[in-house]
């Protein structure tokens, strides 16, 4: 009779009452400095003169139609995004010491940083830049090849001129905000060269060097005092980028860095790439000890996903950006190139993007990936700050952004990966908002507005449909 009397109470509850989740906007975790982007110009051809490639897509494309594009992008309906990769790649010096050509290969990649600086400004926030060490000039390797596997020590120094003359470009003739400079592209993946290192690999694979940790410790120190003696004391160096966080950890980056006290002063800014995949050798998950690690004895330093797949661009994708940001505790994620074409040399291993452009015609199509993405980009702009969340229950799962004293109000987002609907009360304590504006991307919907939701006795009701992504954003 107890056990019938305890169903009968609990079927008699209210729907709501049964998956009690909560986002605290009076408790906030890390500063956050926002959701990136990054154009991919010229990432795997080995002859730049026989093969120009331009994997971004905008030489092929009318004026008009790449404005429509950077409008969708950062434009006052568009992504909005606080962060921008540069890429640095490979031909940009012929010999070391020679004469720099900074543009013929990179011409498109500087033009959507370019205008979408001129939309950012336009609309009175602001942009940082990391620029990456795509792969050195072949001088710069021990095989003197493109893609050789191994730096030449003695051309080092000179590998070091080739980052700073690069920087001092952008900063100087382009006017753009370059903050960080990053040392590799996945550099930890020996296994990308055969076993003697005497050919560059698979023409699949794009641009890199074999980066060991102790490698990366001593050309951050180095680096750090080159680029201080040429001007450059305000942009900060970062480890390079592993292909996962698992990895940084697991492969000794991290450990290596905190061992080194003179590494660890010359960063400024911890990175890696975010690419998931289960347990085991290659993969992990969204593993955050490396940067935990590192904050022990520079609690100060920030972090950044600077590339991840996006999945199937759909919820999961989202809940993949959710797992840098709780899991890891990352500062920033940007994900893999936003604008691309489908000429990946053997088929591209990361086909999801934003903005698919289609050489053939010079058109573009806006792909599921760009609405998801959208629900977390027009949430947390750079300044706000990471508010704790309390989720999980019924497979609802939070991010939190609050204001953080910025222009930009509260704001959190729900995820629901599973192929049901899901109810939730949804607790928001820590916010003066009594109100919610929602915008949803789902199977059906790109961005819509969802309505409006009143804050009533601390907590927003709300039912997710399946594989969707709701964005909450504090009304006026």
């Amino acid at each position: 009779m107890r056990l019938f009397l305890l169903i009968a109470a609990a079927a008699s509850l209210p729907a709501f009452a049964q998956v009690q989740l909560k986002v605290d906007f009076g408790k906030n975790l890390q500063t956050w400095d926002g959701f990136g982007v990054n154009y991919v110009e010229v990432p795997q051809t080995r002859d730049y003169k026989a093969n120009p490639q331009e994997y971004g897509g905008f030489s092929t494309m009318t004026e008009a139609k790449r404005q429509e594009v950077l409008e969708h992008i950062f434009g006052k309906d568009g992504l909005q995004p606080g962060l921008v990769k540069m890429f640095l790649d490979v031909w940009q010096q012929a010999e070391p010491g020679g004469a720099f050509d900074h543009e013929t290969t990179t011409k498109w990649m500087r033009y959507f940083v370019q205008e979408g600086l001129k939309r950012t400004r336009a609309r009175g926030d602001s942009m940082e830049i990391v620029t990456t060490l795509y792969g050195p000039p072949a001088w710069a390797t021990k095989q003197k090849f493109v893609r050789g596997r191994d730096l030449d020590p003695a051309q080092a120094e000179n590998l070091g001129w080739y980052l700073i003359g690069w920087v001092k470009f952008l900063r100087d003739k382009e006017k753009l905000p370059v903050k960080y400079i990053s040392l590799h592209n996945e550099g930890e993946d020996f296994e990308r060269w055969p076993v003697n290192g005497k050919s560059a690999g698979h023409a699949t694979h794009d641009y890199n060097l074999f980066w060991p940790p102790r490698q990366v410790g001593d050309f951050m120190t180095m680096l750090r005092r080159m680029m201080d003696a040429a001007g450059l004391k305000d942009v900060g160096i970062t480890p390079g980028e592993t292909t996962n966080w698992w990895r940084f950890l697991a492969w000794g980056y991290a450990p290596a860095i905190w061992q080194d006290e003179a590494a660890l002063k010359s960063m400024g800014l911890i990175t890696s790439h975010g690419f998931t995949g289960g347990a085991g050798r290659w993969y992990g998950g969204h593993e955050g000890g490396g940067v935990e690690l590192l904050r022990q004895k520079r609690p100060e330093l920030k972090a950044w996903t600077t590339s991840m797949t996006w999945g199937r661009m759909d919820a999961g994708f989202v809940e993949d950006i959710r797992g840098q940001i709780y899991g890891v505790k990352v500062n920033g994620v940007i994900p893999w190139a936003t604008v691309q074409t489908s000429k990946w040399v053997g088929g591209d291993p990361n086909p999801g993007t934003a903005v698919r452009i289609i050489e053939d015609c010079g058109c573009y199509q806006l792909l599921p990936g760009y609405y998801y993405f959208k629900q977390v980009t027009r949430a947390g702009y750079p300044g706000m700050a990471v508010a704790e969340v309390q989720d999980g229950a019924g497979g609802l799962r939070l991010i939190g952004f609050a204001s953080n004293g910025t222009k930009h109000p509260d704001a959190f987002v729900v995820i629901n990966t599973s192929q049901e609907p899901r109810k939730a009360a949804i607790a928001v304590p820590g916010t003066r908002a009594g109100s919610f504006m929602a915008f949803r991307t789902s199977l059906g919907e790109s961005y819509k507005a969802a309505g409006k939701f009143t804050v009533s006795s601390g907590a927003i009701e709300y039912e997710a449909p399946n594989n969707s992504v709701t964005t909450f954003i504090a009304a006026p």
